[in-house]
């Protein structure tokens, strides 16, 4: 297969025929203990058949914004579910939307990023850039922030696009396919990459404030060398929590960067983190961890190969989907299942999302649903 690339190339999908050649774990039957409440859904129309797109729901400004691989943008009222707005693209889009300053922000694989009014969804501006966006773009203190394919993170204006900064690392002979959504914390702007490495750039000039490491690759073959940090970090209370495939989860503070700690860890779903600090982590082979700080809680076995999503916190449990489109409670406490529903027969690839006591859930499909946190 290595023999078959041709300058920088990308692994789609789960690795399935590394990592799942064995079947997945049937469900097994389990005590329910509450029964989720269901408060709207609605096909959204936004599917995707890839294997490797990863379109999640945005919230922002009292609406959940969903877009489609064919470009159609959809925002429903968070609440109730009403299509507030729609917006036609026409562009074929692998990633979710992003928003902030008043925009929703839709990034494309030809390397455009679109700007919308928040209110109505009329486009305000685009801009073009070099090579297919794989992250949804995010707005801060008056700069979009995009991640394109070719290792490029470029600061633009919130009012025209107009380029301010570019960043750019070298891009891996061979890496996973997808790239971890940039997350911005006062006037620092974090973002992964695929050598492994945890990014902390200045958002306004996107010049380097610290960068270190989260996996090292090592291995003799370019597929044992893979440390792609693919999701999305997170940051609470001051620290940074990141993990990386063939790698680790650490924790770094966010002003200076200095690793607070770390433990070996595969994932390329990614993990969320309670308000107690404890961490939550989907890891390669499908189990469900908790930990607090490098030591491990608990460990949920039961879904394994099962191709899960990332796991989120939704009051006293952590909620995650997986490929047939099932989302399972698991309690907080000691990792046992609490409940379970079906919302679609498509895989849920995304990380839930929850707000104000809502979490929202996509199928690959396009159905979104929201579940009240019990």
């Amino acid at each position: 297969m290595l023999m078959g690339l041709s300058g920088c190339g990308t692994v789609k999908g789960w690795l399935a025929e590394e990592s799942h050649e064995l079947p997945p774990t049937e469900l097994v039957e389990f005590t329910t203990e509450f029964t989720p409440v269901k408060l709207w859904s609605t096909d959204t129309g936004g599917g995707s058949d890839s294997d490797y797109s990863d379109i999640a729901v945005w919230l922002q400004s009292e609406m959940a914004v969903v877009v489609g691989y064919e470009g159609d943008v959809s925002a429903y009222n968070a609440a109730t579910g009403k299509r507030l707005w729609q917006a036609s693209l026409d562009v074929p889009v692998i990633t979710g939307a992003g928003g902030g300053e008043g925009l929703i922000l839709i990034g494309t694989q030809e390397g455009e990023i679109f700007a919308l009014d928040e209110t109505n969804g009329d486009l305000l501006w685009q801009q073009q850039l070099t090579s297919e966006v794989l992250a949804p773009p995010k707005a801060a203190k008056g700069v979009v922030v995009a991640r394109t394919a070719d290792g490029r993170m470029r600061g633009l204006s919130a009012s025209d696009g107009t380029v301010l900064w570019n960043y750019q690392r070298k891009v891996p002979l061979l890496s996973l396919r997808g790239a971890s959504a940039a997350v911005v914390a006062d006037d620092k702007v974090i973002a992964g990459y695929a050598n492994g490495k945890l990014v902390a750039l200045a958002i306004q000039s996107g010049q380097v404030i610290w960068e270190k490491s989260v996996a090292v690759p090592r291995g003799r073959s370019e597929l044992e060398r893979l440390v792609d940090i693919d999701s999305e970090p997170v940051i609470k209370d001051g620290i940074v929590y990141a993990v990386a495939y063939h790698g680790q989860v650490a924790a770094f503070d966010l002003e200076s960067g200095q690793k607070l700690w770390s433990r070996d860890m595969s994932s390329r779903s990614g993990l969320d983190v309670a308000e107690s600090g404890t961490i939550y982590i989907s890891d390669d082979a499908d189990y469900v961890w908790a930990l607090q700080g490098r030591d491990a809680l608990w460990r949920q076995t039961r879904l394994l190969r099962r191709k899960l999503s990332a796991p989120v916190v939704a009051g006293n449990q952590v909620v995650v989907g997986d490929f047939e489109g099932y989302v399972h409670w698991i309690s907080r406490d000691d990792g046992r299942f609490v409940a379970r529903t079906n919302i679609s027969k498509s895989a849920i690839r995304s990380k839930p999302v929850v707000k104000d006591g809502i979490v929202y859930v996509l199928a690959n499909d396009g159905e979104l649903t929201a579940f009240k946190v019990q």
